[in-house]
């Protein structure tokens, strides 16, 4: 064994050790945790413009702060980002997290001292979490790749900005660094089809025993691989054991990323976000990802159904319930109050408070009333995938077809790209269409009332989403293919 498997065993242990101690009083914790972010931006602009210094409870910390989204909070954030200090929070940021939104065009998320750490120290914990809970710490000797945006930044009004994969990987600890692939100068590559070639010039002739990354992009690493050598990835990279992703559902993927490295191997899921690193899974046997509530975070939770109310519900991790989806909402030690992340989660245990991401807040079909959300859409896929085990996904988006070229009832347009297609293809999609009517009536109401005919698939040629993202300037790196619309907009562009 290497020094850093040695020296791994004990300080997960002591990591494990400090959680659970957080976790026994995770009520407490985020109660305090919300005073002391109050009393700590009292004296910024934001606080004394939402009368900080009367919040004594939560229910007055609800009535001082408005859940809003980025352009509700974007006339302070245009302040910091033109250099003023104690607006937000306390002084300036320490970076920017630029990131591209749907409605708001370029955002600036910023990333404090105080918060910066946190970022860093979820996915270390992530990765300490596995190694105590399974003993296996021999991946930390061999190569590890984090497929990641550009590391390159640049100061506005003296903050350092850009992606926060690359804000990130100048935090990578030493003892970690000296094995991290790909190297500075590839990682900064904007090209991703350049940059991915680099990347396995560097890898294929290493011992890779990590590979972590957004799914569709670690597949499309793997495919170039196989195209190159004519071979399995275990075969490529015999010590390859553990897999990190986040950002999407793995299970749609997951047939297909298996069948490429030839074997089962171990995953861990995580839930960064340029907000806050959210979530982890602490372990391979318990459903979820373990909610962080002692990383500068003050979570709220609003019930879907109530989202878009004028008054919508707002509860603490005390109040959740098993099974219903939350919208989350954020105040963070970066200075981000009231702030909807537009995420959906469902809590699956409270004790620990664990998690699974059920979809977008904003990320629906209801062009007919049916309110189709973006776990429904996984579920019936991973169903029918399971039904049909011959088939490799990958990748699909859903719209709304509400005036059918071909004449005839509306109906939901599933665009697939399969690396192999079903047998049957009409018995693909109805065991699509079943299983989403059984998860949601609404949408087997319509079907059963004349207003919607079931689901068409419509198969889409090979690097169908490759081409799209390429197009919209999103190839690569942390980038993600929204899985359902409420309109044609990607799906006519596709």
């Amino acid at each position: 064994m290497g020094f850093r498997s040695i020296l791994a065993k004990p300080f997960a242990s002591f990591v494990v050790q400090n959680r659970q101690k957080w976790e026994k009083q995770a009520v407490e914790t985020q109660l305090t945790l919300m005073k002391s972010l109050v009393a700590d931006a009292s004296h910024t602009l934001f606080g004394k413009d939402h009368r900080f210094s009367d919040i004594s409870d939560y229910q007055s910390f609800k009535e001082a702060i408005p859940v809003q989204d980025y352009e509700n909070l974007k006339p302070y954030i245009e302040k910091v980002v033109a250099g003023e200090s104690d607006i937000l929070w306390k002084d300036k940021p320490l970076y920017f997290a630029k990131t591209s939104g749907t409605t708001s065009g370029v955002k600036y998320i910023p990333i404090s001292k105080e918060s910066i750490g946190f970022h860093i120290n979820g996915a270390r914990d992530a990765l300490l979490s596995y190694v105590h809970e399974t003993g296996n710490a021999k991946f930390l000797d061999k190569n590890l790749i984090f497929l990641s945006g550009s590391p390159e930044m640049i100061k506005k009004n003296g903050v350092f900005t850009g992606r926060l994969s690359g804000i990130v990987n100048h935090h990578v600890p030493g003892y970690l660094r000296s094995n991290q692939l790909p190297s500075y100068e590839t990682n900064c590559i904007e090209d991703w089809e350049t940059k991915l070639e680099k990347i396995i010039d560097e890898t294929i002739d290493k011992p890779m025993s990590l590979i972590s990354g957004i799914p569709p992009w670690v597949q499309m690493y793997f495919d170039h691989i196989q195209a190159r050598t004519g071979k399995k990835i275990k075969d490529v990279f015999p010590d390859f054991s553990l897999f990190v992703y986040g950002g999407v559902n793995f299970e749609p993927y997951s047939a297909k990323l298996f069948e490429s490295i030839g074997k089962k191997i171990d995953a861990i899921e995580t839930y960064p976000a340029s907000e806050g690193f959210i979530a982890y899974q602490d372990s391979q046997e318990a459903e979820g990802l373990l909610l962080l509530l002692n990383s500068g975070v003050f979570y709220e939770f609003i019930p879907v159904e109530d989202y878009f109310k004028e008054n919508p519900r707002r509860l603490h991790i005390g109040e959740v319930q098993l099974g219903v989806n939350y919208a989350v909402v954020m105040n963070t030690n970066a200075g981000l109050w009231g702030y909807s992340i537009g995420d959906t989660v469902k809590f699956v245990s409270l004790n620990p408070y664990r998690i699974i991401v059920s979809g977008r807040i904003k990320h629906f079909i209801s062009a007919f009333g049916e309110h189709v959300i973006g776990e429904e859409v996984e579920k019936a896929m991973q169903f029918a995938m399971q039904r049909h085990p011959e088939v490799e996904l990958v990748e699909f988006t859903v719209a709304p077809q509400v005036t059918p070229p071909e004449g005839g009832l509306p109906y939901h347009e599933w665009l697939i790209e399969f690396s192999k297609e079903p047998n049957n293809l009409n018995a693909f999609a109805k065991d699509i269409n079943d299983k989403l009517a059984q998860l949601n009536v609404y949408y087997e109401d319509l079907m059963t009332g004349s207003i919607l005919q079931p689901l068409k698939i419509r198969v889409l040629p090979k690097n169908a989403f490759i081409d799209y993202m390429k197009s919209q300037g999103k190839l690569g790196g942390q980038n993600k293919v929204p899985r359902l619309s409420n309109d044609r907009a990607i799906a006519d562009k596709i």
